[in-house]
């Protein structure tokens, strides 16, 4: 069965409209995967997730929409988007969001704060579409159209990568935030190296952060993201077959991202194997 990946939002930090990113776009983390009869996941929640919500209501089957929203962290970035999320102010629709705990706070407690009447005008309780928040933890998540299995990586608050397994086998590893280089110090247990790369095992697809460029990173240590060769060397240990560069820094225009992607690709082409690489951008469908 045919497994589609569409992304509607690729930046991190904060949205950045404008001339200098309108190729891979402004929009800030959302990425769409939908099987071949139409199950959907819709993976983060920032401001992307407002494009998709237009383009689902030019659908006919939106009235009825089910759909699961699986949400990496609560960073603001990551969910900002949810409130302009068009399908929950539809009578009909079905949405299970899920999240993390903070510490011992839920994810819906956060959400409520998120529409809370000082900020947003329409609370979590008023919307037409049903909704449902519901914690992840060790047990995997299933939905109609796959299965999805968590690991915490290394980012500042409790953030989570997620591996979605589809019912025909084809597997997608999503990792937007993630600090693979030295700095920080992450709770995330004993050998975590090794468990991420078994973790992650011959994806099809992973879409992990390449935020910074080697240059970068030492300003940034301890931020919680990687650089797009750290990125290039995971894919190549956990022999995946396709990498998109996400979370693109908010200071990278258009033409700083090519050159970024022209990089990857070389250090990808100094390794065995056919490891192929790209940016993720906002419009671009990967079909597995």
């Amino acid at each position: 069965m045919s497994v589609s990946i569409t992304y509607w939002g690729t930046r991190g930090t904060v949205p950045t409209p404008g001339a200098q990113t309108a190729r891979l776009g402004g929009n800030t983390a959302c990425v769409e995967v939908q099987d071949g009869n139409g199950n959907l996941v819709i993976l983060d929640a920032g401001t992307g997730i407002r494009s998709l919500g237009k383009h689902l209501l030019g659908r006919k089957e939106t009235s009825g929409l089910r759909a699961d929203i699986v949400l990496s962290h609560a960073h603001w970035d990551h969910i900002q988007g949810l409130p302009y999320f068009a399908p929950l102010f539809m009578k009909g629709n079905v949405l299970r969001v899920w999240g993390p705990k903070q510490g011992d706070v839920e994810m819906e407690t956060i959400l409520r704060q998120l529409m809370q009447p000082v900020v947003f005008p329409v609370p979590l309780d008023a919307l037409a579409a049903t909704l449902e928040v519901l914690h992840v933890n060790a047990d995997p998540i299933t939905t109609a159209g796959c299965t999805i299995t968590s690991m915490r990586v290394r980012h500042p608050a409790v953030t989570l990568g997620y591996k979605l397994t589809m019912a025909g086998g084809r597997s997608v590893v999503y990792v937007t935030d993630d600090e693979l280089g030295p700095g920080g110090d992450y709770d995330v247990g004993p050998n975590w190296r090794q468990r991420f790369v078994a973790f992650i095992g011959d994806a099809d697809l992973l879409i992990h952060d390449a935020m910074y460029t080697p240059e970068e990173y030492d300003a940034h240590a301890g931020w919680g993201h990687s650089t797009f060769v750290e990125a290039v060397e995971l894919a190549h240990e956990a022999g995946v077959k396709r990498l998109s560069l996400f979370h693109h820094d908010p200071e990278h225009s258009d033409d700083a991202m090519d050159v970024i992607v022209a990089r990857a690709r070389e250090e990808a082409g100094k390794k065995s194997g056919a490891l192929e690489v790209c940016a993720a951008a906002e419009g671009m469908t990967i079909r597995l």
